[in-house]
């Protein structure tokens, strides 16, 4: 099946914006930009400009979202440059945490030391992916130089660069119930200990974010999930696929869906249930014949998504390996209590097949930068499952444990099982449960992984390092290895109304 995507019709309005993007001399002001997402009016996108200090992160117009068709000849190299491109981000802003204190006094040096030559690497990259494009026979790609610059930004929660965490805490805490002022949160009690503790070692935010900001107490937040009513016709079953909670600790910091053939081409870590076979290397073909940790044999797909980590101090044995404190994803990693995997129907038709190594990715890892325009993933909390946040962790009540939900996308375009994006040949449904024009049901599948971590704001998700750990870049990676006679019965059963493992 072919990998080429329609052309994304977001390309001018994100390059405009790119192109926007330029520093205020005078004054210690830099410009920060807000890119329009997928869905924005490009008129709603600003500009402001905020003081160097303020700085948290490294903001770049995300390229592989604004890619035209590219020739499936093409992809190959065009991944590469787009992984090259992720850890030119990376190691820019490595260079702009490690001497944040001359960044505050020197505007100029933030625009020669960082975003000058971070710009030069993104245009040979650029360049290269538009001839790579031409070279394959696609229509190179034009005004690809206008994706080239980057800003610098803020945190929009408050301060979220190096060690914020600590500092917003305490300004934070005093009016926080069950201690759940502190950061990383203890779980020891009642509004005791508010200052304590953060220079023990443990309860410091050693790492590069999240901020006290970026939690909310579950019990102030409104039930907001609705489903679409069942329609005559809908397929209302669905198929259970047990696959572990990862007690093995398969891990690496890979992506082989965006970035295959590239070693540490997340710069975070994923957990991972499912095919044992899988990292940056994994063709099809070793696939289909790798082991899984799936109790059905016949489902060998691939389950993956970032760990989560308890901040509390405590290295991890990747502390000083690349997708861990290489990549400023530091803490320890908790392994899920429980992961729940479901394939379901359409409330308003019958399903389809899913094709044999469809992948799909459901949420954006750069979603902080990039908007949330593609966010899915959600938080919230055994007890309260009602109530979902996309841009928020939960702080739970005691008892209560942390819950990931990820949704994927249940609508294909019937040809492919990937595009340039990774995105625009599945689909979500609207509202009411339709398919897009163009589009067929498939399962849908749905993942629930749940933490028992002590109460309170001390976890993140890995992230890349200038999402710094923010709750709305979580995200869901899924390639389908079901055997096709597996996948021939789940569909029988969704579309039958039955309950099948």
């Amino acid at each position: 099946m072919g990998r080429s995507i329609r052309k994304r019709p977001t390309f001018p309005r994100r390059m405009t914006m790119a192109a926007a993007a330029l520093f205020i001399g005078g004054g210690g002001l830099v410009a920060v930009n807000v890119y329009a997402s997928a869905s924005d009016d490009p008129g709603q996108a600003q500009t402001r400009a905020a003081p160097v200090s303020n700085a948290s992160t490294i903001d770049c117009p995300d390229v592989s979202n604004s890619l035209p068709d590219v020739p499936d000849s093409a992809r190959p190299e065009v991944d590469r440059e787009l992984a090259a491109i992720d850890t030119q981000i990376t190691d820019a802003y490595e260079k702009f945490a490690s001497n944040k204190d001359r960044v505050d006094r020197d505007p100029g040096y933030a625009r020669q030391a960082v975003l000058d030559p971070l710009k030069d690497k993104r245009t040979a990259s650029l360049d290269r992916i538009s001839v790579a494009v031409g070279r394959g026979g696609g229509q190179r790609p034009q005004g690809m130089q206008g994706l080239a610059p980057c800003t610098l930004r803020a945190d929009d929660n408050g301060a979220g660069g190096q060690g914020a965490g600590p500092a917003d805490a305490q300004a934070q805490g005093q009016n926080q119930r069950q201690g759940q002022g502190q950061w990383p949160a203890q779980g020891q009690g009642s509004g005791q200990g508010q200052n304590q503790g953060q220079n023990q070692g443990q309860g410091q935010n050693v790492g590069n974010g999240p901020s006290r900001r970026d939690f909310v107490d579950i019990r102030s937040v409104r039930p907001n999930v609705q489903a679409p009513r069942t329609q005559q016709g809908g397929s209302t079953g669905l198929f259970s696929s047990s696959c572990g909670v990862n007690q093995n600790a398969k891990r690496n910091p890979d992506n082989v869906i965006v970035a295959p053939g590239v070693s540490n081409g997340a710069h975070h870590m994923h957990d991972y249930v499912g095919n044992q076979a899988t990292d940056a290397f994994s063709s099809d073909a070793a696939l289909a014949n790798g082991g899984t940790s799936c109790r059905n044999q016949g489902d060998k797909s691939t389950y993956y998504w970032p760990v989560l980590r308890l901040q509390n101090g405590q290295n991890e044995n990747d502390a000083n390996a690349d997708g861990g404190g290489r990549d400023k994803n530091v803490g320890k990693i908790q392994t899920p209590s429980q992961v729940t995997i479901k394939l379901v129907g359409n409330p308003v038709s019958k399903v389809t097949a899913m094709p044999r190594f469809l992948r799909i990715i459901t949420g954006d890892a750069k979603a902080f930068t990039n908007g949330n325009a593609n966010a899915n993933a959600s938080w919230s909390c055994t007890g309260f499952e009602n109530r979902q946040l996309k841009d928020k962790y939960p702080i739970c009540p005691q008892g209560s444990k942390v819950v990931r939900t990820f949704n994927f996308q249940s609508c294909w375009d019937g040809k492919n099982t990937d595009s340039a994006n990774h995105r625009t040949h599945v689909a979500f449904a609207g509202r009411n449960g339709a398919c897009p024009r163009g589009f067929k049901a498939i399962p849908q599948l749905q993942q629930r992984i749940v933490y028992a971590v002590p109460p309170g704001p001390g976890f993140a998700v890995d992230s890349f390092p200038e999402q710094l750990h923010k709750p709305v870049t979580d995200h869901g990676d899924f390639i389908n290895v079901f055997s096709d006679s597996l996948m021939r019965k789940v569909v029988t059963c969704i579309n039958t109304g039955r309950s099948c493992a």
